[in-house]
């Protein structure tokens, strides 16, 4: 990779960071001000991949049941509502976002916003109608992930944070973080945690090696593959697959012989410009960390496709 002609293409893009690392090397460091190496900063719906990571640690545990499990173990109250086809929403349906609740992120009557203004996120969320079948189709929706770090303070008696920090921060040597909570204390699960750009790089990493660190499996080969693997297509404008909380996507690369390879990888993504990407083929880990909000006349640039994959060739 030509990382001289990589700085010079992302100078006018005001990164804060862009870290990228192959083969458990770092070969591309990045940062719009020195002070953001180790500065927290909000990792926005990244979020929902670290909370995708500790379920399956809870799995692994055997403190969870497995995906099939309904949602009624967790909130009994759902066997009440008037339609039952709620209590039967599994695991799975939430991880994948297919829980069929009608939702609409960021506008509307049931929205992520909504939730975050009312008293109890979690009811909120249990509260609202489903419109589609369960399973049927991907509909992002952050009060699921409220729902999930809810369902893994009560399968391991701890705090989300409290859990983290015992089997995932601490283990990828995280010691400094910050993790919002809703009214009733529970950690954000779609949202709202803040780290710096090379805790992300490590938990880039350690799905990069199916869950492995330092000599321990933190998350076991099965579960770390199957939570990125695409259960439901997206809806355009995006393209690729969802996963357990991890969006899906491939890419085109040039062969030695002239041809197109396509080379499947999965990556974490948060509002503003936040992305851990993982290429197993490539070995490859990239994190890019952005604070520039800019309109919906002039997007935020794709760094990873537009300037990172162009030069995959020569790695």
């Amino acid at each position: 990779m030509n990382l001289s002609t990589l700085s010079a293409s992302l100078a006018p893009l005001n990164l804060r960071s862009c870290l990228i690392q192959q083969q458990g090397r770092l070969i591309f460091e990045h940062y719009r001000d020195p002070r953001t190496a180790t500065e927290l900063a909000k990792i926005n719906s990244c979020t929902k991949s670290i909370l995708s990571a500790l379920i399956c640690i809870a799995m692994d545990q055997g403190l969870l049941p497995g995906p099939a499990a309904p949602l009624s173990d967790f909130f009994p109250q759902v066997r009440q509502d008037k339609d039952a086809r709620k209590e039967n929403i599994t695991l799975e349906q939430l991880l994948t976002m297919s829980a069929g609740f009608r939702w609409t992120e960021f506008g509307g009557a049931n929205s992520f916003p909504k939730m975050t203004r009312s008293p109890h996120w979690v009811n909120y969320v249990l509260e609202q109608p489903l419109a589609d079948e369960p399973g049927t189709r991907l509909e992002y929706n952050s009060g699921i992930s409220q729902l999930l770090s809810s369902i893994l303070a009560q399968a391991t008696g701890q705090s989300t944070a409290s859990y983290a920090e015992q089997f995932l921060f601490g283990p990828l040597g995280i010691r400094d973080y910050d993790w919002d909570t809703d009214p009733q204390g529970i950690h954000t699960g779609g949202f709202g945690l803040k780290l710096r750009p090379v805790d992300l790089l490590n938990f880039g990493q350690l799905y990069l090696q199916q869950g492995a660190w330092e000599n321990s499996q933190l998350i076991s080969g099965r579960w770390a593959a199957r939570s990125v693997q695409p259960v439901l297509k997206t809806k355009p404008p995006r393209h690729g697959g969802y996963a357990w909380h991890w969006w899906t996507d491939s890419l085109s690369r040039s062969s030695t012989t002239g041809e197109h390879d396509l080379v499947e990888y999965y990556y974490a993504r948060g509002y503003a410009g936040q992305f851990v990407y993982v290429v197993p083929e490539l070995q490859l880990v990239t994190v890019l960390t952005q604070d520039n909000k800019r309109g919906k006349n002039n997007p935020p640039a794709d760094v990873f496709r537009d300037y990172i994959v162009p030069l995959l060739g020569t790695i």
